[in-house]
């Protein structure tokens, strides 16, 4: 067993908690379309891009909309509420134990990246204070391909310049997990481990984590 040499965060869930975002967003323009979002339904958004989560939020609510304009505008709307909710962010949000993670990454020279395909990445970084600690960025602004596509993490790898095979991605979403694996990488996932059973190991947070959790 020994070191990746670069790890790849995701952003939504793993480092700060705006998952909750997500679904206030959703679920208020559920709400403006008659029906109802559940909490449970999160579940079916994590890490997928904006215009596939509207898709899955018009199934849910038996909704056909063929105008692709106007779902634009609907997907800008929720954006506009999300917007709305994570400019109140505060370096509070940061999800326990992360930091210090982070820090113990930097003072063993593993180099640190964001694989996010949210176009939002940097607004979050910026608010809670985060964004001196990473080495590359790769945001829904440099990728085409939502994830479970590998090239969010593949982009990271490049610009990191260490293979594939030496980066470890963390992970909150099945999606995410399918995409690392699928880019060759090692994964753990952060949350519930009957839902990220595919992952190389699960974590319930990053409090108390040592190297050993990057050894492979």
């Amino acid at each position: 067993m020994k070191l990746v040499k670069a790890c790849i965060f995701d952003l939504d869930g793993v480092i700060v908690n705006t998952a909750r975002y997500h679904y206030l967003a959703w679920k208020r323009l559920a709400n403006e379309l008659g029906f109802e979002l559940l909490e449970k339904d999160n579940e079916l958004l994590k890490g997928v891009g904006r215009m596939e989560a509207l898709e899955i939020i018009l199934k849910i609510g038996n909704i056909q909309i063929y105008d692709p304009k106007f779902k634009e505008q609907l997907a800008e709307k929720k954006n506009m509420y999300y917007l709305e909710y994570i400019n109140q962010m505060t370096k509070e949000e940061i999800l326990p134990g992360v930091l210090k993670f982070l820090q113990l990454l930097i003072d063993h020279n593993i180099k640190i990246a964001i694989g996010s395909v949210s176009k939002n990445t940097r607004t979050i970084l910026k608010k809670v204070g985060l964004e001196s600690y990473f080495d590359v960025v790769v945001d829904g602004y440099k990728i085409s391909k939502a994830k479970p596509d590998p090239e969010v993490f593949l982009k990271a790898s490049l610009e990191l310049n260490v293979p594939p095979n030496e980066c470890c991605v963390f992970e909150d979403a099945i999606v995410g997990v399918i995409a690392a694996k699928s880019a060759g990488m090692k994964c753990v996932g952060v949350g519930d481990p009957r839902i990220l059973k595919d992952a190389d190991k699960v974590i319930q947070s990053f409090e108390n984590q040592g190297l050993e959790l990057v050894m492979f």
